[in-house]
């Protein structure tokens, strides 16, 4: 049976301390939260300003099945493009300074979407070595040439566009990169663009709602804007309820529409969760406040395990990686904090790269002063 060699496999990972399991929640997402009926206080949400189980956008979504119905039916293109869609992508849109907006069902289908439209064979793709898995994939799917530069490095990303004088060029680049927390050097990047005439794609799945003045993300966090960049948010972090959208220049929605394999040939997302987003959107807006709170919560938590042996690497942002390196080290010390009542999930390889297994520390707004110092105060015991 072909189902040994998957336990063999299995096995190794196992082995390996690589085996991933899931664990399943008994209430909503917040930071305190219910496992198999065991209380835990979570470092490991995505939700960077608690909007996850905020009553406006509970109500919002009620309202919105209620108007709209459950599903959308069918795909954009055929009879699923609904009012509320239409009304979300303006505002988008408006929100982060583009002239339009796309929205997809996720951020890995926005990303596979974008790249495979705008790049084939015959063009080349430029990526950061550590972009997330969404954009790696796409740039395969593609069939467009691919040349990867050492993260963060602009000097050798400079090189490789010299070296490319054909054909349309497209760089991607996580905005705030997922596993680190640091972010890309948008302006030297877009520098780079400009002189070689080239696109700039920015994944700013973390970054849009808690950068930027307003929340607008991770290109006002920087005061950039060029018609040459494509930017792409989520909508299910920081946003607190689903999917993606798509920023840009006009022809390029126009083409996204038309070319888009995952925008194309894929059922439009609920009309309610729109209904949902378009509140979400006015909280992030008038969130300055959470934003601020939680920029107190990352100086705290970086202050308080300034002394581990253990090195939280560099981030100002919410996401607060401690490195360990070896995978079981990781591992142990990630149950150590769940036997306390602490939930931070262990991140191994292949996520991040051998040896740099780590604590992906994330903060939310809705996290109080007491929480971080319970975290504080269990990992200086671990680390006795």
């Amino acid at each position: 049976m072909p189902f040994a060699s998957l336990q063999v496999e299995l096995n190794e990972r196992a082995a390996q301390g690589l085996l991933r399991s899931r664990r399943t929640l008994d209430t909503p997402q917040s930071p305190h939260i219910e496992v198999d009926g065991k209380p835990y206080l979570a470092f490991c949400s995505n939700d960077y300003l608690g909007l996850a189980s905020h009553p406006e956008l509970t109500a919002a979504l009620q309202h919105g099945a209620q108007q709209w119905g459950v599903g959308a039916g069918a795909a954009h293109l055929v009879s699923g493009h609904f009012e509320p869609h239409h009304q979300l992508e303006q505002q988008l849109a408006a929100f982060v300074g583009k002239p339009g907006a796309l929205l997809f069902s996720t951020g890995y289908m926005a990303n596979l979407g974008v790249v495979q439209a705008l790049a084939g064979k015959g063009d080349t793709v430029f990526a950061d070595k550590l972009n997330h898995a969404s954009l790696n994939d796409a740039m395969l799917l593609s069939r467009a040439q691919t040349k990867r530069y050492r993260h963060g490095d602009v000097a050798q990303l400079a090189q490789l566009l010299s070296q490319t004088p054909d054909g349309r060029k497209l760089v991607i680049t996580d905005a705030v990169f997922s596993m680190d927390g640091d972010l890309a050097p948008l302006r030297e990047l877009l520098a780079l663009c400009e002189q070689h005439d080239a696109w700039l794609y920015v994944d700013d799945a973390h970054g849009f709602g808690v950068l930027g003045k307003q929340g607008r993300g991770s290109l006002a966090h920087f005061g950039i804007a060029s018609p040459r960049i494509i930017y792409m948010a989520t909508l299910g972090k920081a946003a607190g309820v689903s999917g993606a959208f798509v920023a840009a220049e006009q022809i390029v929605i126009d083409t996204l529409v038309n070319h888009a394999h995952s925008y194309v040939y894929t059922t439009a997302t609920p009309p309610a969760l729109s209904v949902a987003l378009l509140q979400s959107l006015q909280l992030i807006e008038q969130g300055d406040g959470l934003r601020a709170h939680l920029h107190r919560l990352v100086t705290r938590l970086r202050e308080g395990l300034a002394d581990l042996s253990w090195q939280l690497m560099p981030s100002e942002t919410a996401i607060q990686p401690l490195l360990i390196g070896d995978n079981r080290q990781a591992l142990q010390l990630s149950e150590g904090l769940r036997e306390r009542g602490i939930w931070v999930a262990a991140i191994r390889p292949p996520t991040v790269p051998p040896g740099t297994a780590r604590l992906r520390i994330t903060l939310s707004a809705a996290h109080t002063e007491a929480d971080v110092d319970h975290l504080i105060k269990a990992l200086h015991e671990l680390a006795c």
